[in-house]
């Protein structure tokens, strides 16, 4: 089990985010294409699957594909970027995820931005 896997604690393997967000397996490759989601393998078997709190309310968390974007250009690749987002910060309190969750993406951004220099 990778780090991530004991990081994250509820994963969406890709036929089941797409049965999530009510669209077909190909908008879901479409979406990890464009940088909308990132994915990661996890288990045994390495299945393709992203975090379930990437999306709420059965749609991708709106704030999430600028957030994938501002750290990807700050030189994070997918597995850092998924562990940054995951990990707790006593001063937000909480994980960026939640903040983002909370709606609170201009903070979590401006962070993100930050953590790449």
């Amino acid at each position: 089990m990778s780090n991530l896997e004991n990081l994250v604690a509820d994963w969406l393997p890709l036929p089941d985010v797409a049965d999530a967000l009510g669209i077909d397996i190909r908008k879901v490759h479409s979406l990890i294409r464009d940088r909308a989601l990132v994915e990661h393998r996890i288990g045994e078997r390495r299945i393709r699957a992203i975090p379930a709190a990437f999306l709420k309310d059965g749609e991708v968390l709106d704030s999430l594909k600028g957030t994938i974007t501002v750290l990807s250009d700050s030189g994070f690749d997918d597995e850092e970027l998924i562990g940054w987002l995951f990990t707790a910060d006593e001063s937000l309190p909480g994980t960026p995820i939640e903040a983002l969750r909370e709606g609170r993406k201009t903070e979590i951004r401006r962070r993100a931005q930050a953590a790449g220099f």
